[in-house]
């Protein structure tokens, strides 16, 4: 593909700020090479409906799905998405075909208080939309804190928050920092005593599968650690049966050639918890054969097996 037979690159979107960014994001990488973009919005599930949890409006895909048939039905030819939205069992006919260098994957604390969660007052009110993060908080502090649903896009999220409605919020790191918000972040939830939900912080870019075109002017925006991190986060999630709702983490990183995951699962009222972490080493691949997929896949799938072992055996 060329800005000559094909002069408009049509990337499908949600319209929210954060999202928005995202694909604002992905129009400038594209155009430092000279190819042109239009930002298209599409409205999904998740975005209509806001006044249920996740769970109770059809996870997993109701960030996604809408875009996804957009993009099967060429409407548009690139769908960005956050990848920790994006569900593990493909869709017929697209593919994930890239993911560029991952911002921050931590959560943060987010409250008017100036405290850690660790000094927030007995009884205070945390907001999360995340059964992730809620029973993450409940496993460290019991029943020390209420934990209660909250839905809505980051600023009214923070909206919330300072009308009074929650004492504290736990957001992801890196839409704070995308959408200039970093200031209200009291402390950051860093790993090992917190980890992320998997691809946290990372965007996909996915196509159509047979538009080799699209696919050869997204490969350069790729980066190989964090596709490599969030192949194998994806396949342990895969493996496990789990969606975006679960109560599943994990982190993949990669320091001299060799990647590391950190799974974990817990229960729904955090009192269990199953954990398990392994490395590989990434064996180089020819171009021709990148992005390679099986080394990444198959540590997810050990990681996954050995807390499938652990859970049963409780």
């Amino acid at each position: 593909m060329s800005p000559t037979n094909n002069p408009i690159l049509r990337i499908g979107t949600r319209g929210s700020s954060l999202a928005l960014w995202q694909a604002r994001w992905v129009a400038e990488q594209l155009h430092s090479r000279s190819i042109t973009t239009e930002i298209c919005i599409i409205q999904t599930a998740g975005d209509m409906v806001q006044n249920q949890s996740i769970v109770n409006i059809g996870a997993p895909g109701v960030f996604t799905k809408e875009i996804q048939r957009a993009l099967l039905d060429k409407e548009v030819d690139l769908a960005v998405h956050s990848l920790k939205d994006l569900p593990t069992e493909s869709v017929s006919g697209l593919t994930l075909v890239a993911v560029p260098r991952r911002a921050s994957y931590r959560d943060a604390f987010v409250s008017p208080i100036a405290c850690t969660m660790e000094d927030l007052p007995k009884g205070s009110l945390i907001g999360t939309g995340s059964v992730r993060r809620k029973s993450q908080i409940l496993y460290h502090f019991g029943n020390q804190y209420r934990v209660e649903n909250i839905r809505g896009n980051v600023e009214t999220r923070l909206r919330k928050l300072e009308a009074g409605e929650y004492d504290a919020l736990v957001l992801a790191e890196s839409g704070l920092v995308r959408l200039g918000l970093a200031d209200s972040i009291r402390s950051l939830l860093d790993v090992p005593f917190f980890l992320p939900a998997v691809g946290q912080g990372a965007l996909g870019l996915e196509i159509r599968e047979e538009d080799r075109q699209t696919m050869e002017l997204l490969l350069p925006i790729n980066d190989e650690a964090t596709w490599a991190a969030v192949l194998a986060e994806r396949s342990m999630l895969r493996t496990l049966q789990g969606g975006c709702s679960a109560p599943i983490a994990a982190l993949g990183t990669v320091k001299d050639s060799t990647l590391t995951l950190h799974g974990r699962i817990f229960s729904i009222d955090g009192k269990k918890m199953a954990e398990d972490v392994q490395s590989v080493h990434l064996a180089k691949t020819d171009t021709a054969d990148f992005p390679a997929m099986l080394i990444p896949e198959q540590l997810g799938c050990s990681v996954a097996e050995t807390l499938r072992k652990k859970i049963e055996a409780e």
